[in-house]
């Protein structure tokens, strides 16, 4: 008879499977829903459920006491930036519990395990970021008219203008110093030798 034992073993030793649920309560809070099996979520259910009630005093001590647990820092302070302010008016039940039929292979009954408002947050984050690029492109649409059309209009004729004569300067002037050097070094040399000669 199974009168007054609580909780589940899993399969498993005492120390593995307290790791166990704090592997599977850092998930959780990580991404906010996890796939697993039905009687491990019903396991995580308390267990996390404890943690969220604890970051919620938002104290030194707290957090210690969520980090015993929670081994990520990143995830702890989500927890206490995040989550506590999200259920700051909900007294428990945290967490939902959905099944997901059996699973293939060994038959075992799969659920998925969820923060109540992920939902919701998940939607706002998908939300922000559709409307901004939008934003952004209607301020560019906007922009892109007043000042970007007429200095393209203006640009792409004088480009073309300076374009044909820069060559041929480049040509001019590439030829020029060749012969001013050697009209240059002529002179320098036939004054050196007038110099000599009238020296």
């Amino acid at each position: 008879m199974k009168h007054r034992v609580a909780g589940r073993k899993l399969g498993r030793t005492s120390m593995h499977r307290v790791a166990l649920l704090r592997n599977l309560s850092t998930e959780l809070f990580r991404h906010e829903r996890i796939r697993t099996t039905l009687m491990k979520a019903k396991e995580l259910r308390p267990f996390a459920e404890k943690l969220i009630t604890l970051s919620k005093r938002e104290t030194l001590h707290a957090r210690r006491l969520v980090l015993r647990d929670v081994h990520d820092k990143d995830v702890v302070s989500k927890m206490f930036d995040t989550l506590s302010s999200r259920y700051a008016q909900r007294a428990g039940g945290y967490t939902r519990i959905v099944k997901l039929g059996p699973r293939r292979g060994d038959n075992a009954e799969m659920a998925l395990i969820e923060l109540v408002g992920a939902e919701l947050a998940a939607k706002k984050a998908s939300a922000a970021p559709e409307e901004t690029p939008a934003a952004e492109a209607g301020t560019k649409k906007a922009a892109k008219p007043k000042g970007a059309a007429k200095p393209k209009a203006d640009k792409t004729p004088k480009d073309k203008d300076e374009a044909a004569p820069k060559k041929g300067a480049r040509t001019k002037s590439a030829a020029k110093p060749k012969t001013e050097s050697k009209g240059k070094a002529k002179s320098g040399a036939s004054t050196r030798k007038v110099g000599k000669s009238g020296s």
